[in-house]
């Protein structure tokens, strides 16, 4: 039997299935450019021998549903000497669960309408999420699906840390605060960190840093997350692909004044023009540090600002905790990018905190420890796999469900 985990965006549908037994990737895939004259679904399976084949074929696909039924036609067609297609469950990343979702839950039409009702809390994530569970609920009718919300992880957070300083009925009757997002990935890395350690989790301080065209920092307490960079939305925080990150928030007004744009406009502005791109023009880190090599002025500042930004959250929560057990990067750019490691942790020996430049640049698969020898603060590179991990917490939702007769 597999376990499906569905990432479904406004124009794409990531997705992976897992078998049940160990939870080992048995099939992931693509599809792009939904709603576009040509859809491009790239779709990979492991074979009996134990190989990866890949196929990608292009047809117009005109909505989730035409996409979905794409990637379940042709993924039936990769799988054809398979026994193994029975579909235990579906586990849908969800990005914002509010205040309501501390833990993945059953989906039913009781909590399809209370993930509805958060849309103005994730207007540009949360209606591509309900699209992908609707199409699935009608294509499997008789498989379990499950929620995993982005913001569960983070709903530990105390009130000082999650309550904005705004007016107090503004948290109580439009649900302004900090909810934080890549929960599955923090929580992910946490368990492995204490896995790999050996330190029991409710004993582990840890700032986890995912790095990619997201970014975001956690402070995570005795294995619970105390804060993170992420607010009412995935924008604040640290600098990311095209998104600014912390920004003073007068400047959404100065812009409106001075420019006559809407704020719908400046929203697309912080969003998907800024960060990376909206200092030298591209969000990849590798084009970046390319550039840098060959004396970009723009290329440069865009990885100093970058950088920078981390190493203060960095000591912003080194003094939430008090005490830190291990920096963990993830992330595309935290498990790849040597130079991002370096420059974060550029000036910390005096809180305990220094690279080995030698092990930073070694090359490596897993886990990897590259903190200067003897070093109290461990500095772990951990993969990341946020797709696994909804997995493992679908399994469990639907066994505690089963055990209590839902």
């Amino acid at each position: 039997m597999r376990v499906v985990v569905i990432n479904s965006g406004s124009s794409s549908i990531k997705y992976e299935s897992f078998n049940l037994n160990g939870l080992s990737s048995a099939a992931k895939g693509l599809l792009e450019c939904i709603g576009a004259a040509k859809s491009r679904l790239k779709h990979r399976w492991l074979t009996p021998a134990g190989a990866w084949e890949e196929i990608a074929e292009t047809r117009p696909v005109a909505d989730h549903r035409e996409g979905f039924s794409f990637i379940l036609e042709v993924s039936g067609r990769a799988r054809a000497d398979s026994a193994e297609t029975e579909v235990f469950a579906v586990g849908h990343r969800v990005v914002h669960g509010g205040e309501k979702f501390r833990e993945p839950a059953i989906i039913d039409d009781a909590t399809l309408r209370e993930i509805e009702a958060l849309i103005p809390l994730a207007p540009l994530h949360n209606p591509a999420n309900v699209r992908g569970i609707n199409v699935m609920r009608e294509l499997l009718p008789r498989v379990p699906q499950v929620a995993v919300f982005d913001t569960a992880f983070h709903q530990t957070m105390p009130p000082r840390a999650f309550h904005y300083a705004l007016p107090y009925d503004l948290y109580q009757s439009a649900g302004v605060r900090r909810y934080g997002f890549h929960g599955s990935s923090h929580y992910y890395v946490a368990k492995e960190a204490s896995r790999y350690l050996g330190i029991p989790s409710d004993k582990l301080n840890l700032i986890t840093l995912h790095l990619g065209n997201g970014a975001s920092a956690t402070a995570i307490e005795r294995g619970k997350s105390i804060d993170t960079s992420m607010g009412l939305t995935p924008l604040e925080g640290l600098i990311m692909g095209t998104r600014c990150g912390d920004l003073d928030p007068a400047v959404h007004f100065y812009l409106a004044r001075k420019t006559g744009r809407s704020f719908e406009e400046i929203e697309g502005i912080l969003n998907r023009e800024s960060g990376l791109t909206g200092i030298c023009g591209t969000n990849d880190m590798r084009e970046i540090q390319s550039r840098v090599s060959g004396g970009d002025v723009r290329a440069s500042l865009a990885l100093e600002m970058f950088c920078y930004r981390i190493k203060k959250y960095i000591g912003a929560y080194y003094a939430a905790l008090g005490s830190v057990d291990a920096i963990v990067f993830t992330g595309g750019i935290g498990e790849n990018s040597a130079v991002v490691r370096g420059k974060s942790c550029e000036g910390l020996a005096g809180i305990g905190i220094s690279l080995d430049g030698r092990r930073n640049i070694a090359s490596g698969s897993g886990i990897r420890e590259i903190q200067a020898e003897d070093d109290r603060v461990k500095i772990l590179v951990i993969p990341t796999d946020e797709e696994r991990e909804i997995a493992q917490q679908t399994v469990e939702v639907v066994g505690r469900a089963k055990d209590h007769g839902r």
